[in-house]
Protein backbone atom coordinates (compact mmCIF):
# COMPACT_ATOMS: atom_id res chain seq x y z
CA UNK A 1 0.00 0.00 0.00
CA UNK A 2 1.17 3.09 -1.31
CA UNK A 3 1.26 6.40 0.95
CA UNK A 4 1.00 9.64 -0.43
CA UNK A 5 4.02 12.35 0.24
CA UNK A 6 3.08 14.65 2.45
CA UNK A 7 4.27 18.70 1.13
CA UNK A 8 7.16 20.00 3.85
CA UNK A 9 5.16 22.66 6.13
CA UNK A 10 6.58 25.96 5.43
CA UNK A 11 7.98 27.59 8.45
CA UNK A 12 7.94 30.92 7.39
CA UNK A 13 4.38 30.61 6.60
CA UNK A 14 3.03 32.65 9.39
CA UNK A 15 5.91 35.06 9.45
CA UNK A 16 5.13 35.78 5.46
CA UNK A 17 1.17 36.58 6.52
CA UNK A 18 3.31 39.57 8.95
CA UNK A 19 5.12 40.83 6.28
CA UNK A 20 2.00 41.22 3.90
CA UNK A 21 0.10 42.80 6.56
CA UNK A 22 2.99 45.44 7.32
CA UNK A 23 3.58 46.08 3.60
CA UNK A 24 -0.46 46.83 3.28
CA UNK A 25 -0.01 49.00 6.74
CA UNK A 26 2.88 51.14 4.49
CA UNK A 27 0.96 51.53 1.14
CA UNK A 28 -2.20 52.83 3.21
CA UNK A 29 -0.09 55.34 5.11
CA UNK A 30 1.84 56.41 2.13
CA UNK A 31 -1.78 56.99 0.05
CA UNK A 32 -2.57 58.95 3.18
CA UNK A 33 0.26 61.01 3.52
CA UNK A 34 -0.12 61.71 0.01
CA UNK A 35 -3.33 62.97 0.14
CA UNK A 36 -2.65 65.31 3.00
CA UNK A 37 0.39 66.62 0.99
CA UNK A 38 -2.90 67.34 -1.85
CA UNK A 39 -4.65 69.10 0.70
CA UNK A 40 -1.70 71.37 1.96
CA UNK A 41 -0.55 72.05 -1.22
CA UNK A 42 -3.94 73.40 -2.48
CA UNK A 43 -4.46 75.66 0.96
CA UNK A 44 -0.85 77.20 0.33
CA UNK A 45 -1.66 77.58 -3.13
CA UNK A 46 -5.51 79.68 -2.33
CA UNK A 47 -3.63 81.64 0.49
CA UNK A 48 -0.97 82.62 -1.97
CA UNK A 49 -2.67 83.33 -4.63
CA UNK A 50 -5.33 85.98 -2.47
CA UNK A 51 -2.37 87.54 -0.72
CA UNK A 52 -0.87 88.17 -4.21
CA UNK A 53 -4.11 89.73 -5.30
CA UNK A 54 -4.51 91.72 -2.37
CA UNK A 55 -0.98 92.94 -2.15
CA UNK A 56 -0.74 94.02 -5.64
CA UNK A 57 -3.88 95.67 -5.98
CA UNK A 58 -2.90 97.76 -2.36
CA UNK A 59 0.08 98.83 -3.97
CA UNK A 60 -1.64 100.64 -7.24
CA UNK A 61 0.80 98.43 -9.39
CA UNK A 62 -1.79 96.82 -10.87
CA UNK A 63 -5.57 98.00 -11.62
CA UNK A 64 -8.24 95.89 -10.29
CA UNK A 65 -9.90 93.55 -12.41
CA UNK A 66 -13.38 93.11 -9.89
CA UNK A 67 -12.35 89.72 -9.68
CA UNK A 68 -10.70 87.47 -7.10
CA UNK A 69 -9.48 84.14 -6.86
CA UNK A 70 -12.48 81.92 -5.17
CA UNK A 71 -11.62 79.95 -2.13
CA UNK A 72 -13.53 77.66 -0.02
CA UNK A 73 -14.20 78.18 3.79
CA UNK A 74 -10.73 76.58 5.06
CA UNK A 75 -8.97 78.25 2.68
CA UNK A 76 -8.58 75.51 -0.48
CA UNK A 77 -9.23 76.56 -4.21
CA UNK A 78 -11.78 74.68 -5.49
CA UNK A 79 -10.31 71.76 -8.17
CA UNK A 80 -11.86 73.65 -10.78
CA UNK A 81 -10.06 76.85 -10.02
CA UNK A 82 -6.83 75.34 -9.47
CA UNK A 83 -7.15 74.34 -13.31
CA UNK A 84 -8.29 77.63 -14.18
CA UNK A 85 -5.29 79.18 -13.03
CA UNK A 86 -2.94 76.33 -14.44
CA UNK A 87 -4.47 77.71 -17.84
CA UNK A 88 -4.03 81.66 -17.46
CA UNK A 89 -0.99 82.27 -19.61
CA UNK A 90 0.00 86.51 -18.75
CA UNK A 91 -0.99 89.37 -20.58
CA UNK A 92 2.38 91.28 -19.45
CA UNK A 93 5.52 90.83 -18.17
CA UNK A 94 6.33 92.00 -14.42
CA UNK A 95 9.85 93.21 -14.28
CA UNK A 96 10.12 93.52 -10.65
CA UNK A 97 8.21 92.47 -7.60
CA UNK A 98 8.72 94.24 -4.61
CA UNK A 99 7.13 94.32 -1.22
CA UNK A 100 5.76 97.27 0.14
CA UNK A 101 7.88 99.72 2.15
CA UNK A 102 7.28 100.67 5.54
CA UNK A 103 6.29 104.31 6.73
CA UNK A 104 3.60 106.30 4.64
CA UNK A 105 4.03 104.93 1.44
CA UNK A 106 3.38 101.38 2.93
CA UNK A 107 -0.30 102.71 3.95
CA UNK A 108 -3.38 102.54 2.06
CA UNK A 109 -3.86 106.03 1.66
CA UNK A 110 -0.44 106.35 0.00
CA UNK A 111 -0.59 103.50 -2.21
CA UNK A 112 -3.89 104.68 -3.47
CA UNK A 113 -2.05 108.51 -4.29
CA UNK A 114 0.73 107.16 -5.71
CA UNK A 115 -1.60 105.01 -8.21
CA UNK A 116 -3.59 108.31 -8.73
CA UNK A 117 -0.26 110.11 -9.67
CA UNK A 118 0.63 107.21 -11.75
CA UNK A 119 -2.97 107.22 -13.79
CA UNK A 120 -2.82 111.04 -14.18
CA UNK A 121 1.06 110.48 -16.08
CA UNK A 122 -0.11 107.97 -17.91
CA UNK A 123 -3.18 110.74 -19.32
CA UNK A 124 -0.90 113.19 -19.68
CA UNK A 125 1.68 111.39 -21.68
CA UNK A 126 0.09 108.36 -23.72
CA UNK A 127 1.87 109.59 -26.73
CA UNK A 128 5.07 109.31 -25.33
CA UNK A 129 4.58 106.07 -24.23
CA UNK A 130 2.85 105.13 -27.00
CA UNK A 131 5.98 106.34 -28.91
CA UNK A 132 8.36 104.65 -26.09
CA UNK A 133 9.69 107.86 -26.03
CA UNK A 134 8.83 108.09 -21.95
CA UNK A 135 8.08 104.47 -19.55
CA UNK A 136 6.54 104.59 -15.94
CA UNK A 137 7.59 101.69 -13.49
CA UNK A 138 7.66 100.90 -9.51
CA UNK A 139 10.94 100.70 -8.02
CA UNK A 140 11.53 100.27 -3.97
CA UNK A 141 12.21 104.12 -3.47
CA UNK A 142 9.21 105.51 -5.84
CA UNK A 143 7.73 106.10 -8.96
CA UNK A 144 9.88 106.68 -11.51
CA UNK A 145 9.56 108.82 -15.20
CA UNK A 146 11.69 107.51 -17.72
CA UNK A 147 12.28 110.12 -20.35
CA UNK A 148 14.69 108.09 -22.90
CA UNK A 149 17.35 109.81 -24.67
CA UNK A 150 15.48 108.83 -28.61
CA UNK A 151 12.83 111.27 -27.75
CA UNK A 152 14.73 114.25 -25.17
CA UNK A 153 18.36 114.20 -26.26
CA UNK A 154 20.72 114.23 -28.92
CA UNK A 155 23.25 112.03 -29.13
CA UNK A 156 26.43 112.58 -26.64
CA UNK A 157 24.67 116.19 -26.11
CA UNK A 158 23.49 116.94 -22.64
CA UNK A 159 20.63 119.49 -23.99
CA UNK A 160 17.40 118.71 -24.06
CA UNK A 161 15.75 118.28 -27.84
CA UNK A 162 13.27 121.79 -28.72
CA UNK A 163 10.96 118.90 -29.65
CA UNK A 164 10.73 117.15 -26.18
CA UNK A 165 9.34 120.90 -24.64
CA UNK A 166 5.85 120.17 -24.67
CA UNK A 167 6.15 116.61 -23.09
CA UNK A 168 8.33 117.74 -20.27
CA UNK A 169 6.28 120.91 -19.44
CA UNK A 170 3.41 117.89 -19.37
CA UNK A 171 5.33 116.00 -17.04
CA UNK A 172 6.01 119.40 -14.38
CA UNK A 173 2.43 120.31 -14.30
CA UNK A 174 1.54 117.40 -12.88
CA UNK A 175 4.51 116.82 -10.89
CA UNK A 176 3.73 120.85 -9.52
CA UNK A 177 0.37 119.62 -8.14
CA UNK A 178 1.91 117.46 -5.55
CA UNK A 179 4.86 117.87 -3.14
CA UNK A 180 6.85 115.12 -4.07
CA UNK A 181 10.62 114.97 -3.47
CA UNK A 182 12.33 114.78 -6.86
CA UNK A 183 15.69 112.81 -7.60
CA UNK A 184 16.93 113.10 -11.00
CA UNK A 185 19.16 110.11 -12.38
CA UNK A 186 21.33 110.47 -15.50
CA UNK A 187 22.16 106.95 -16.96
CA UNK A 188 23.91 105.63 -19.91
CA UNK A 189 24.65 102.86 -22.26
CA UNK A 190 28.04 100.71 -22.04
CA UNK A 191 29.71 102.58 -24.74
CA UNK A 192 32.53 104.60 -23.93
CA UNK A 193 32.26 108.40 -24.82
CA UNK A 194 35.17 110.82 -24.90
CA UNK A 195 34.70 114.48 -26.43
CA UNK A 196 35.93 117.44 -25.56
CA UNK A 197 33.09 118.05 -23.50
CA UNK A 198 32.50 114.90 -21.52
CA UNK A 199 35.26 112.84 -20.51
CA UNK A 200 33.36 109.69 -19.80
CA UNK A 201 29.81 108.40 -18.95
CA UNK A 202 29.92 109.82 -15.92
CA UNK A 203 29.90 113.28 -16.95
CA UNK A 204 27.35 112.76 -19.73
CA UNK A 205 25.09 111.47 -17.25
CA UNK A 206 25.20 114.06 -14.64
CA UNK A 207 25.15 116.80 -17.11
CA UNK A 208 21.93 115.92 -18.28
CA UNK A 209 20.69 115.27 -14.67
CA UNK A 210 21.70 119.16 -14.13
CA UNK A 211 20.22 120.19 -17.55
CA UNK A 212 16.44 118.61 -16.68
CA UNK A 213 17.21 119.91 -12.95
CA UNK A 214 18.32 123.53 -14.19
CA UNK A 215 14.74 123.13 -16.66
CA UNK A 216 12.77 122.53 -13.41
CA UNK A 217 13.88 125.63 -11.57
CA UNK A 218 14.32 128.31 -14.06
CA UNK A 219 11.37 127.61 -16.48
CA UNK A 220 8.86 125.76 -14.68
CA UNK A 221 9.39 127.52 -10.89
CA UNK A 222 10.07 124.12 -9.03
CA UNK A 223 11.54 124.73 -5.49
CA UNK A 224 14.84 123.63 -5.14
CA UNK A 225 14.27 122.43 -2.34
CA UNK A 226 12.76 119.67 -4.06
CA UNK A 227 15.14 118.55 -6.01
CA UNK A 228 18.42 116.66 -6.47
CA UNK A 229 20.47 115.16 -9.17
CA UNK A 230 22.94 112.20 -9.56
CA UNK A 231 24.77 110.82 -12.57
CA UNK A 232 24.98 106.81 -12.82
CA UNK A 233 27.11 106.17 -16.14
CA UNK A 234 26.46 102.62 -17.70
CA UNK A 235 26.15 101.04 -14.01
CA UNK A 236 22.42 100.96 -13.41
CA UNK A 237 20.95 99.72 -16.75
CA UNK A 238 17.71 98.58 -16.96
CA UNK A 239 17.98 96.48 -20.25
CA UNK A 240 20.75 94.32 -21.43
CA UNK A 241 23.48 96.67 -23.45
CA UNK A 242 24.04 93.37 -25.61
CA UNK A 243 21.45 94.68 -27.82
CA UNK A 244 20.77 98.44 -29.51
CA UNK A 245 17.02 98.10 -28.22
CA UNK A 246 18.31 97.69 -24.87
CA UNK A 247 21.23 99.75 -24.95
CA UNK A 248 18.42 102.64 -26.19
CA UNK A 249 16.56 102.15 -23.03
CA UNK A 250 19.54 102.17 -20.72
CA UNK A 251 20.01 106.00 -22.04
CA UNK A 252 17.83 108.07 -20.15
CA UNK A 253 16.94 110.34 -17.70
CA UNK A 254 14.92 109.27 -14.53
CA UNK A 255 12.70 111.13 -12.90
CA UNK A 256 12.23 109.01 -9.55
CA UNK A 257 9.31 110.35 -7.08
CA UNK A 258 10.47 109.60 -3.99
CA UNK A 259 8.94 107.80 -0.90
CA UNK A 260 7.99 109.91 1.64
CA UNK A 261 10.04 107.39 3.88
CA UNK A 262 12.86 107.54 1.30
CA UNK A 263 13.08 111.88 1.55
CA UNK A 264 12.43 111.57 5.10
CA UNK A 265 15.54 109.88 5.07
CA UNK A 266 17.50 111.70 2.63
CA UNK A 267 16.68 114.99 4.40
CA UNK A 268 17.68 113.47 7.78
CA UNK A 269 21.16 112.35 6.33
CA UNK A 270 21.71 115.88 5.03
CA UNK A 271 20.61 117.55 7.94
CA UNK A 272 23.61 115.56 9.75
CA UNK A 273 25.83 116.06 7.35
CA UNK A 274 25.23 120.20 7.96
CA UNK A 275 26.26 119.66 11.34
CA UNK A 276 29.18 117.67 10.89
CA UNK A 277 30.36 119.96 8.73
CA UNK A 278 29.68 123.06 11.17
CA UNK A 279 31.43 121.40 13.32
CA UNK A 280 34.32 121.14 11.26
CA UNK A 281 34.51 124.46 10.18
CA UNK A 282 34.13 125.97 13.63
CA UNK A 283 35.68 123.09 16.09
CA UNK A 284 34.95 124.04 19.82
CA UNK A 285 37.88 125.76 21.78
CA UNK A 286 40.04 124.08 24.16
CA UNK A 287 41.64 125.40 26.86
CA UNK A 288 43.86 122.72 28.46
CA UNK A 289 43.88 122.65 32.67
CA UNK A 290 47.19 123.07 33.46
CA UNK A 291 48.19 121.02 36.42
CA UNK A 292 47.77 122.41 39.98
CA UNK A 293 51.11 122.24 41.68
CA UNK A 294 51.14 123.80 45.69
CA UNK A 295 53.85 124.41 47.81
CA UNK A 296 54.55 122.90 51.36
CA UNK A 297 52.31 125.78 52.73
CA UNK A 298 49.20 124.89 50.34
CA UNK A 299 49.01 127.06 47.89
CA UNK A 300 49.34 127.11 44.53
CA UNK A 301 52.75 127.61 42.78
CA UNK A 302 53.53 131.28 41.44
CA UNK A 303 54.82 129.85 38.24
CA UNK A 304 51.84 127.88 37.91
CA UNK A 305 49.02 130.02 38.76
CA UNK A 306 46.87 130.95 35.14
CA UNK A 307 47.37 134.16 33.82
CA UNK A 308 43.99 136.57 34.30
Amino acid sequence: MSRKKKHPEHANHERWLVSYADFITLLFAFFVVLYSSSQVDHQKVGKLARAIEVAFQAMGVFPSSGTSVPLQADGDIPPGSVQMLDNVQPSSSIGRIISPAEGEMGGVTENGTVASLRSDLEKALAPEIFKKDVALRVEPDGLVISLREVGFFASGSAQLRPAAAPAFRKIAEVLRQRPYQLRIEGHTDNVAIHTAQFASNWELSTARAIEVIRMLISEMGFPPERLSAGGYAEFHPVSSNATEEGRSQNRRVDIVILRPSIAANASTASAGRQEALAEIKNPPKFVPELPRVVDTNGKPSPSHVPPR
